[in-house]
């Protein structure tokens, strides 16, 4: 897997790359079909803007695509909004597609039941 940092308005030192890779990399640990992620980070240069480093990710996987945003008032706590976020959206997306979610282990449990049923009534 990937990790591919870009900037917008901003120089991407080593530092910032570093722990981009750091934070964000946690992510493969959750699921083992991403094939690949573009961090793009930038600066809105207008004053009066609230949030001015905004940080984005596209998480490119076999079966889908994940993306999200956040701003903030450094870059380093952008990093961090977005690596939670992009954690919750790929344990979301990995339970959707695993069928580990809670209305597919319902829809399990009750057709055992309806089985179980049938074979008592039998």
């Amino acid at each position: 897997m990937h990790i591919y940092v870009n900037g917008r308005n901003i120089e991407i030192t080593e530092a910032i790359k570093a722990y981009v890779k750091e934070k964000i990399g946690k992510v493969a640990n959750h699921y083992d079909q991403i094939q690949g992620i573009d961090v793009v980070l930038s600066v809105i240069k207008n004053p009066s803007a609230s949030g001015k480093h905004v940080a984005e990710v596209t998480c490119k996987m076999n079966t889908g695509v994940v993306r999200c945003e956040e701003a903030a008032d450094s870059m380093y706590e952008s990093i961090d909004l977005l690596a939670d976020k992009l954690m919750r959206q790929v344990k979301k997306f990995k339970d959707k597609t695993l069928g580990t979610d809670k209305t597919s282990i319902r829809l399990d449990k009750t057709k055992e039941a309806v089985e179980e049923v049938e074979e008592t009534v039998e």
